[in-house]
């Protein structure tokens, strides 16, 4: 096995090319017949086409053949479009605009055919992912039955054909599931802070649905609403099964959950894509933190499942294996895309693969059968921090190999030094600041310093990555650079946490996550808080980041 790491872009992007030298076994090979009828191309995510009618000889020769404008799928157009379209007889089906309505396409001529919208009303201005989403699933029996199924903002699962744009009537209640219901608690149907802007994933007859909530950085409460996994029947739209993120008293995991923390806490979901193995009869579902996202002092305990690639039986939600990547995560480094699947050979032994990619730069790869690692990942002692009522995990899982593809934490030795000057006004800069390598914990701002922890940016987020077999390649979209990361007391009376994340110099943070409040339904008063950048951190740069002279503080070149 080889292992390359390719810098794109300095301070903005970076690719890890995994290659494996020996060949893959026959398994997921992407799309078939020119379509693309799932968000990762297959059930797999590998995003792989084996299409090469466009090559490097023609490339230049391409011209537009059709465009499609989704201003007017709304009342204003959107500015955050994420959707990944599919192609599926001929259609191009996908979400879009600030109502998040359907669209089926012509694909050779761009026509409308059909669109489908809901109008959610006050449902819809209080959900926590608004927009048009990440896109929709399709299904087909093969025959006469074509559905497209997708998850509006108002957390309502919808079945359409795929034909006509109309409401299965046979699916849930004519055409429609209400995903706040049923669901083993008690959530308000308008204001429950609960929604998805991933798409649902469809094996075997068999609808699978996240969970997704407002930012973890700027929780209103303790206590939340907990962001449990169903599988639902594609014919009728009735529940399955039902997999608890947070476990319950006699489920596998509810001792990790110290003081009975696991009363209270929410989140916990599957806000990212899910993916399948329909010949193990196996779903895998990366699960983000419990509340909140950098103060776990009301969380004491590991916290399963926080973190943790979760491996359920696909007919009945069963927990066949699980890994935690992070134990009782306070960095936000929730599992942020799919699994990619992929049959390879190791040291002559033929594996079933799976590689997780991960906003920590570290590439965690298990048999995807057992959840046994492929190279080792040691539990290694890690800092202890003194924010006060903080609960702390003494180690952490460390993959050893592939290398982590990206800088990890922030270090002296990382800062920008293209010239003397610059790198003299970079350790003034960093001086009120807490350094570390990963794992490092957040601090309480202090204007006085320390102001905050300095962390690496996420490295690979939702985009997540590909995989090739004729290559035997993985390609993964990585981002890089330096932002701060404080605690402080919250100003809001309302709000019963300990800490939250803000700074001594600007407090404590209010501006939204993906998507929050600027849907077609929202106010002028939370779109404009949607739209309102976080405060510049001391020394330069907007939405917390830190720059030198507009130059990213951290030097990537290596």
């Amino acid at each position: 096995m080889r292992w390359f790491r390719q810098l794109l872009v300095p301070g903005l992007t970076a690719a890890l090319v995994l290659v494996w030298t020996t060949a893959p076994l026959p398994a997921q090979s992407g799309t078939g017949d020119g379509e693309w009828r799932t968000y990762g191309a297959d059930l797999a995510n590998t995003r792989y086409a084996p299409l090469d009618q466009i090559n490097a000889s023609n490339f230049s020769k391409l011209e537009l053949a059709w465009h499609f404008k989704a201003d007017s799928l709304g009342p204003r157009p959107e500015f955050q479009f994420e959707s990944t379209p599919l192609m599926a007889g001929g259609m191009v089906y996908s979400t879009a605009g600030t109502r998040r309505a359907v669209v089926a396409l012509d694909a050779a001529t761009g026509e409308m055919i059909w669109m489908h919208s809901e109008r959610e009303g006050a449902r819809g201005a209080a959900a926590p992912r608004q927009l048009s989403g990440r896109g929709l699933a399709y299904w087909s029996d093969g025959a006469n039955d074509a559905r497209i199924l997708y998850v509006t903002p108002g957390y309502r699962l919808i079945a359409l054909d795929a034909k006509t744009g109309i409401p299965v009537a046979s699916f849930g209640e004519r055409g429609v599931v209400d995903l706040k219901k049923d669901d083993d608690q008690e959530i308000d149907l308008v204001t429950g802070e609960l929604g998805l802007h991933s798409t649902p994933i469809v094996a075997r007859d068999i609808v699978i649905v996240g969970a997704a909530h407002r930012s973890g950085g700027v929780p209103r409460s303790r206590m939340n609403v907990k962001g449990y996994v169903r599988g639902f029947d594609v014919r009728t739209g009735k529940r399955r099964w039902i997999f608890h993120t947070i476990p319950s008293p006699g489920e596998y995991g509810h001792d990790t959950w110290e003081k009975d923390s696991w009363t209270y806490t929410g989140n916990a979901g599957v806000w990212a894509q899910i993916s399948v193995d329909e010949e193990l009869g196996m779903a895998y579902l990366p699960v983000e933190l419990p509340t909140g996202d950098y103060y776990g002092g009301h969380r004491p305990g590991n916290g399963l499942f926080g973190e943790s690639v979760v491996a359920v039986d696909l007919q009945t939600g069963q927990r066949k294996w699980h890994f935690q990547l992070v134990h009782h995560g306070i960095w936000d480094m929730d599992i942020p895309c799919a699994p990619i699947l992929a049959d390879i050979t190791v040291n002559g032994r033929a594996v079933k693969a799976l590689a997780q990619p991960t906003k920590q730069a570290f590439l965690y790869v298990f048999d995807r059968v057992t959840g046994k690692p492929i190279w080792p990942i040691e539990e290694r002692p890690v800092a202890k921090g003194d924010v006060p009522g903080e609960w702390y995990a003494p180690t952490q899982p460390f993959v050893t190999r592939p290398p982590a593809y990206d800088r990890q934490g922030v270090q002296v030795d990382d800062l920008i030094d293209f010239t003397p000057e610059l790198r003299a006004e970079a350790l003034k800069l960093v001086a009120k600041y807490k350094l570390g390598p990963i794992f490092t914990p957040p601090v309480v701002s202090q204007i006085e310093g320390p102001l905050a922890t300095l962390m690496g940016a996420f490295a690979t987020n939702w985009p997540g990555g590909s995989y090739d077999p004729e290559t035997h390649t993985v390609f993964l979209h990585s981002q890089s650079g330096v932002t701060p990361l404080g605690l402080v007391k919250p100003s809001d009376a309302k709000i019963d946490l300990n800490y939250v994340q803000g700074s001594a110099a600007t407090g404590m943070r209010t501006t939204l996550g993906s998507g929050g409040g600027a849907g077609a339904d929202a106010s002028s008063s939370d779109r404009a808080a949607a739209r309102t950048p976080a405060p510049a951190a001391e020394g330069g740069g907007g939405g917390g980041g830190l720059t030198v002279q507009g130059l990213p503080l951290r030097s990537e070149y290596r």
